[in-house]
């Protein structure tokens, strides 16, 4: 079978590269990302590696590029993505590249600088500013007289012993005080700044404390909020003038500004000099103005033209840099002049690999060709299951169960129908099924698009990454609404029902336990396609109905899907040609499931074909046996009880001889199951052994000492092997007993099938009754209102609850259905994952190379 149903045959090659031409050949391996690289320096420090340098240097030109894309991020400045991968560049051109990024970050940095150091001075004018026009607002209240200040945050921090004091020397004079020859040390000066505005209690506080009231301060909001020049943040501040006399206090005071990280600036005492220098820093200042937006705008223009090719700089750099990795994987020759690898390569692709290797060649200009060797191996080669954007999502659910053993069947094909349609048959309804059809077609449709987008939001890319899985189950889930002829918990009558009412209406509305007879209701034909639509109004016998077909079909579906699980093995044991397992594990284990549960599922068409409740004894619906009572008066060897009047015990002649042979079958197949393969295996290891035993009569010394040496590591060979044996029947015993009682755990696990069936009908006949009814009763103008809040209430909770919960919940179930009831039958899933060397794989990852 081709690779769709097994992994690729994989060969292990050797590469012989000359070293002018060994980057050339390594970038177009890296396009084609066909080869598995293999390190040959596995005790080799990373940072003793031959390109260890060039590695060096390619991180050196990503940090440069990272800077460069958060400071255009920052500045909100598109990036242009074309889509494109442009080509590795040549060794040469890393100098280039080096020179450009190292040119952009030094001008960007001392634009930078620049602009931080304009900012601050424009701060700190600003603040200047703000001092002034407040201190000059305080000083004119106090010449004029004014007792009462008109600031929101005014506090005079004075005891009461000096406020008593200053009442009794007359009104307190603020600004430089003539010196006095008495008083000298006690001269009245002051200290303005400003302070952030969140410090200012605790600022005033520890004035208060620490001067011990001695200080008058006056302080006063700046509305508008100033930037910060380190981190561009918008902060608020406060100006404050601060009184106090003494040099003791001068410096107590401005060792608390320090502090508290308060910026002190000069005010001059005169109002002539307060206005002469309140004009020049408005001068400054809208000097400033124009010098910041001259920066910017060069900023902005270095900026948006770096912004034009920083996707392509960080693909060639990443492409550089994952070269060198995977050269610091290959081994150098004695003469220097050669590089050596060993790689993994499909065995179908190993012309398109020679080809790439011959166009790197051409491209270095290297005049010796490169060789690639096959050799013989017996390491397990990686599994390498080829996808494309439909197959790639379910290759990923069978993968995060484990990875495929090598050539192992690959169950990805069949889950494409299989997933789907488990999900379906406990998700189906018409309704939902199609919004979900709907959301899966919408992004299949617009799919280039939103791959285009790469946003880090995990949950949109895990509904992105499955858009097929989704549709897929959204049409199934249709067709099994079909079937149940459910559509938002209603029915649609297309064909007109085949039961026809003979009671009158007051008899229908007023008995709830009323059912139809199916002798006289029933016209004999069945509904042409799904269930009949009475069914949705049966009253309590829906339920009943419901229940009976949906469990049935459950049982069908799972036993039919566990022996194609046993018959999927069956591949495995022909392929790997595993005569012993083929004859003792894989025919015990399928007459097993076919004699115990298969006829289960016989015994169910048995019971709808020849029973019905309109025929007469001993096939009416009153003699239909129970299955479940027959399988287990099957397993047990019970006789099963009499049948009512004229009604038979079983379903067809000779039942009872075939149920009892289908079971001693059926348990003699788990003695077989569990001795005869370990058991053919020691004897065929005895056999091996006895074809190597010395011959007889051997007399040299030589061949003495070979005897005896052979027979001292004989003995350790039957104690390792003795253990391996052992091994072996403890492995097979508990394969054994985990596939006989797994059978049984397996076949009710299916049922699950019906259980959340039955749930999701139920839960959306409940938001039918509970919400969209009460606005469907409603009657006039505020009915129509009243209407389209509950239906937008109840579209809601549909999308909410039956649609993502739900859903997430059956793909949940089904999942667990194909990772243990069906995969378990015949997948090992003990391989790894072939990881070629690709360009597109680690630009889509965003890291240059993954370092082991």
């Amino acid at each position: 079978m081709g690779s769709l149903f097994r992994s690729e045959e994989m060969a292990l090659c050797q590469l012989f590269l000359q070293s002018e031409a060994a980057y050339a050949c390594v970038s177009e391996l890296g396009e084609l990302g066909l080869v598995q690289f293999r390190d040959l320096n596995p005790d080799v420090n990373a940072f003793q590696r031959k390109f260890v340098n060039e590695v060096r240097r390619c991180d050196e030109m990503e940090r440069k590029l990272r800077y460069l894309e958060k400071e255009i991020k920052k500045d909100e400045i598109p990036m242009l993505d074309t889509g494109e991968s442009p080509e590795a560049p040549q060794p040469r051109e890393m100098i280039d590249l080096e020179a450009t990024f190292e040119k952009l970050e030094n001008e960007l940095r001392e634009v930078n600088q620049n602009a931080e150091a304009l900012k601050r001075n424009f701060l700190e004018l600003t603040e200047l500013k703000h001092i002034l026009r407040k201190t000059q607002v305080f000083f004119d209240e106090q010449e004029g007289g004014v007792n009462q200040t008109t600031e929101s945050m005014t506090r005079a921090l004075i005891t009461d012993e000096a406020r008593t004091a200053g009442a009794s020397m007359g009104p307190v004079q603020l600004g430089y005080m003539e010196k006095s020859n008495e008083r000298e040390d006690y001269l009245p000066c002051f200290v303005a700044g400003v302070i952030l505005r969140e410090r200012l209690p605790a600022f005033e506080r520890m004035l208060w404390r620490a001067c011990r009231g001695n200080v008058f301060l006056r302080q006063a909001m700046i509305e508008t909020p100033l930037e910060d020049p380190t981190n561009g943040d918008q902060v608020h501040k406060s100006v404050f003038i601060i009184f106090f006399q003494g040099d003791q206090l001068k410096t107590r005071v401005k060792k608390i500004c320090e502090g508290f990280r308060a910026t002190l600036y000069p005010c001059p005492e005169a109002p002539a000099d307060r206005r002469e220098m309140a004009m020049g820093v408005m001068t400054r200042i809208e000097d400033l103005n124009t010098v910041l937006g001259q920066t910017q705008d060069h900023r902005h223009r270095v900026l948006v033209a770096a912004a034009k090719n920083l996707k392509n700089w960080f693909v060639k750099v990443r492409k550089i840099k994952a070269i060198y990795h995977t050269l610091n994987l290959f081994n150098l020759d004695v003469t220097q002049k050669c590089l050596i690898a060993e790689c993994w390569v499909p065995l179908l692709d190993i012309e398109t690999i020679q080809l790439a290797l011959r166009r790197g060649t051409e491209r270095s200009g290297s005049s010796v060709p490169p060789i690639l060797n096959r050799m013989q191996t017996f390491e397990n080669p990686p599994t390498y299951n080829r996808t494309n954007k439909f197959t790639k999502a379910f290759q990923a659910l069978i993968d995060a169960y484990g990875v495929a053993s090598y050539r192992e069947m690959n169950p990805a094909p069949y889950t494409i129908i299989t997933f789907p349609f488990l999900f379906a048959v406990m998700f189906g309804d018409l309704g939902h099924g199609a919004i979900m059809a709907l959301f899966g077609l919408w992004m299949i449709r617009k799919e280039k698009g939103l791959a285009a987008q790469k946003t880090d939001n995990e949950i949109w890319n895990i509904f992105f990454g499955g858009r097929y899985i989704i549709f897929l189950m959204g049409v199934f889930s249709m067709y099994t609404g079909l079937i149940y002829n459910d559509i938002f918990s209603k029915s649609l009558n297309i064909f007109g029902s085949h039961w026809h009412m003979s009671y009158n209406k007051s008899t229908v509305m007023e008995n709830k336990f009323l059912q139809l007879s199916p002798k006289g209701d029933y016209e004999g034909a069945p509904y042409p396609f799904g269930m009949d639509p009475i069914w949705q109004v049966a009253g309590a016998n829906k339920i009943i109905f419901h229940n009976a077909y949906k469990m049935k079909i459950s049982i069908i579906f799972g036993v039919i899907h566990m022996i194609f699980g046993v018959v999927m093995s069956w591949h495995n044991h022909t392929y790997f040609r595993n005569r012993i397992s083929l004859l003792y594990e894989f025919i015990p284990q399928l007459v097993f499931l076919l004699l115990l549960f298969f006829y289960m599922v016989l015994l169910m068409f048995i019971k709808w074909i020849k029973f019905a409740a309109t025929n007469e004894k001993p096939y009416s619906e009153a003699c239909a046996p129970s299955i479940l009572i027959t399988f287990i008066d099957m397993v047990l060897f019970n006789t099963p009880k009499p049948a009512p009047e004229k009604c038979e015990i079983y379903m067809f002649t000779g039942q009872h001889f075939i149920q009892v042979l289908f079971v001693l079958v059926a348990v003699g197949c788990i003695p077989v199951m569990l001795l005869a393969k370990p058991i053919l295996i020691m004897q065929a290891r005895k056999q091996a052994n006895e074809e190597v035993q010395p011959i007889a009569g051997a007399t040299s010394d030589a061949e003495t000492g070979g005897v005896s040496n052979g027979g001292g590591h004989g003995g350790g060979g039957g104690h390792e092997e003795e253990e391996e044996l052992s091994e072996i029947f403890i492995h097979q015993s508990i394969h054994t007993i985990e596939y006989v009682l797994g059978s049984v755990s397996h076949t009710a696990s299916y049922l699950r099938l019906w259980a959340l069936s039955l749930a999701h009908a139920q839960l959306a006949e409940v938001l039918w009754t509970m919400v969209l009814s009460i606005g469907l009763k409603q009657e006039g103008p505020i009915g129509g209102i009243v209407l389209t809040c509950v239906f937008a209430f109840w579209a809601i909770l549909t999308v909410g609850i039956l649609v993502l919960m739900e859903g997430l919940s059956a793909f949940l179930h089904t999942l667990r259905l194909h990772w243990v009831e069906f995969q378990s039958k015949f997948y090992k899933g003990q391989g790894y994952a072939f990881q070629p060397f690709s360009f597109d794989a680690i630009i889509e990852n965003g890291s240059a190379s993954a370092e082991e």
